[in-house]
């Protein structure tokens, strides 16, 4: 098994650190998947609770050369903390290249290099070994991307920092949270309790042109799709999401499953919160 990396462009290498600090403020422990295409963040935890999968593309190194267990099963699984990660490559902002590497220091680690432009001609470098463990096939299946069935509306998010500040003060009203959206670029946000009821009201908000082509004859893009989730939940993902994405999109299954997804370039990041 064999696994390097490198990213050079200054907007890569800050997209990949906002990545491995969402990781590491939603969950303690990930795994990352390499394959010939991508380097993937999988989740850990069961879907009873929210799960986050992220995938880098490949397009975002400069150098990308892997090889897996064999030419059959050509990916590696490799679990670490996730606040190593974070730690490893959050100075890499002004750096002028960092380095993945998989390597062999008495045991599995992944090793960061941050290399620093000190003088013309000269450079230093940081280097953190990460130690990881490599995973056996027979465990690849349980960290596979969520699969979902279709969503029945898929709709554009507005401003992300509007919706945190939203969740934030319906956190505090109740437990819950109602989401509904429609295919006319509606979204609402509504929590309940006995003694009052808050509700905010987001429109034109588009919808992606594949739901607004898969909307069945007759059906009314009025009707509204709804899934209540658990507010603590919801925070979780807003407050710990550091990218500032160029889509962000809500699919929602009906009272089944929420699914937020919000991209940058080669970068992605998907975060699910089923139903309670």
């Amino acid at each position: 098994m064999k696994f390097r990396a490198r990213i050079t462009s200054k907007s890569f290498l800050e997209l990949f650190i906002q990545v491995s600090g969402t990781v590491a403020r939603l969950t303690k422990v990930c795994v990352l998947r390499m394959c010939p295409d991508s380097l993937c963040f999988c989740p850990t935890g069961m879907l009873g609770e929210g799960q986050l999968w992220g995938e880098v593309r490949r397009g975002v190194f400069r150098h990308f050369c892997m090889e897996g267990v064999s030419e059959e099963f050509n990916e590696i699984y490799l679990e670490l903390k996730s606040e190593h990660l974070a730690r490893a490559v959050r100075n890499a902002g002004s750096a002028s290249s960092l380095k993945l590497q998989l390597t062999n220091k008495r045991r599995p680690c992944l090793t960061v290099v941050v290399e620093l432009a000190s003088c013309p001609g000269h450079t230093r470098a940081m280097v953190h070994d990460l130690p990881v463990k490599v995973l056996p096939r027979r465990w690849w299946k349980e960290y596979t991307e969520p699969r979902v069935r279709a969503s029945d509306v898929s709709v554009y998010l507005p401003a992300l920092k509007t919706l945190k500040n939203m969740v934030e003060r319906m956190a505090n009203m109740g437990d819950r949270v109602l989401v509904e959206a429609n295919l006319n670029g509606k979204m609402n946000l509504s929590v309940e309790t006995d003694a009052v009821t808050i509700k905010s009201y987001f429109k034109n908000l588009g919808n992606p042109p594949k739901a607004v082509l898969g909307v069945t004859q007759g059906k009314d893009p009025e009707n509204m799709v709804q899934v209540r989730v658990d507010n603590r939940k919801l925070l979780l993902f807003f407050e710990g999401q550091q990218i500032n994405p160029t889509m962000a999109l809500c699919n929602i299954v009906s009272n089944t499953l929420l699914h937020l997804v919000l991209v940058h370039d080669d970068i992605s990041l998907q975060y699910f919160i089923p139903a309670s």
